[in-house]
């Protein structure tokens, strides 16, 4: 039953994505199902979108009301569900401001039309250049492809967009070095997802917030993936207490619908006005009223210690298989945003668990990634597991 689906995508689909054999048609909480019924637990989550499952009632229950009223109308007019979710979401953060797009990559290409045309404003048009870390990942348009230093994504784009400086992740005295008369940003994840769940030393966060602020640089900070819960505090910013200038949202916001937001003081917003910069589909209704329901059940009360709770337990029973398999590197991660490093190539594993009903991540080729939905249980994560530690013994024993 998945045959006729996998034939379709392969014939009219562009390939962009290296698919696996199995068409997914249906989910609720942390399992989906494929076209032939088997279910899986999703560790992957939509790649840290589906933070509250699939099909969580709340969002379902919004995106149904919200559709029967209003779809979408032009931001020429006020939007109640946008303004609404803009008010939420400058009372959960340090913003004050927030720009409404549709992904993270356009929430990235937001940011940095924002710092350039800050400076400009400020009568500095010459400071146009933003400084990133290697092994980041921004997005794949040409502006946040261009920010991003990964050359295995930039094969086949070139030449890139000018105006980015790459400097290594958690290197001070690096970024240091980096800034000079032509910054107006450094752009940085608090932790870098694609890149390998690689996790930074707090005085590094903190450190680029004191040379930002001494060198009169404007610190943006790309939470699209480790935003609404997914480190264990509604924004990654929040483990450092640091805050940022300007912050790139997406991905988790809508509950699965598609929806991005640039975050931002009221300093440096005021720099977009009327035909700066727009999005026809940005804070659409639907889009809204979903984040809207979802905000509601994150930003809750306990959400967020629970998930806490999860992931330590998580990480111990990865750290687990750490000491008992020579494949396993290392494992690491914060809240639920956890990797195994292996010591060989994951792809296999990722087969494997596939073929037993888990669905799982690998990144840089040796990294198994895990983001499942926030509401993923101990007894699912011991089940998977339990998978995991045969999947590397057979590997191992090879």
């Amino acid at each position: 039953m998945n045959k006729r689906i996998v034939q379709l995508t392969e014939k009219h689909v562009a390939g962009t994505y290296g698919r696996f054999p199995i068409a997914l048609v249906k989910g609720k909480g942390s399992t989906v199902w494929d076209k032939s019924g088997k279910s899986y637990t999703d560790f992957v989550s939509g790649l840290a979108v589906d933070n509250l499952g699939h099909c969580h009632p709340a969002v379902v229950s919004a995106i149904k009301k919200q559709a029967e009223k209003l779809i979408h109308v032009s931001n020429l007019y006020h939007i109640e569900p946008q303004s609404q979710l803009a008010e939420k979401l400058t009372s959960l953060s340090f913003a004050d401001k927030i720009f409404f797009c549709n992904s993270g990559t356009e929430a990235i290409e937001s940011a940095i039309k924002l710092a350039r045309k800050y400076f400009f404003d400020q009568g500095q048009p010459r400071r146009t250049e933003i400084i990133t870390m290697h092994n980041s990942f921004h997005g794949r348009t040409m502006g946040s492809l261009s920010a991003t230093a990964q050359k295995k994504f930039h094969v086949g784009f070139k030449p890139l967009l000018p105006g980015f400086k790459y400097i290594p992740f958690n290197d001070l005295q690096a970024a240091q070095k980096a800034i000079n008369e032509k910054t107006c940003a450094i752009l940085v994840e608090p932790l870098q997802g694609e890149g390998g769940v690689n996790i930074p030393d707090p005085s590094y966060i903190k450190g680029l917030k004191k040379l930002c602020k001494k060198n009169g640089v404007l610190l943006i900070f790309d939470e699209v993936q480790t935003g609404f819960g997914r480190t264990g505090k509604l924004f990654a910013y929040e483990l450092y207490k640091t805050t940022p200038d300007i912050m790139t949202l997406a991905k988790a916001l809508g509950g699965g619908v598609a929806i991005g937001a640039l975050a931002a003081t009221n300093r440096v917003m005021k720099s977009f006005v009327p035909g700066s910069h727009a999005a026809t589909f940005g804070g659409n209704p639907l889009a809204c009223s979903a984040a809207l329901a979802t905000l509601k059940v994150v930003a809750g009360k306990n959400f967020l210690n629970r998930t806490n709770k999860t992931g330590i337990y998580f990480l111990k029973r990865l750290q687990e298989i750490v000491r008992t398999n020579p494949i396993a590197k290392e494992a690491r991660g914060v809240g639920m945003f956890l990797a195994l490093e292996l010591n060989e190539s994951g792809s296999n594993i990722v087969i494997d668990c596939m073929k037993q009903g888990f669905l799982i991540n690998c990144i840089q080729q040796n990294v198994l990634r895990f983001i499942p939905p926030l509401i993923i249980s101990r007894k699912e994560i011991d089940a998977l597991i339990s998978v995991l530690s045969k999947s590397l013994s057979k590997l191992n024993n090879k």
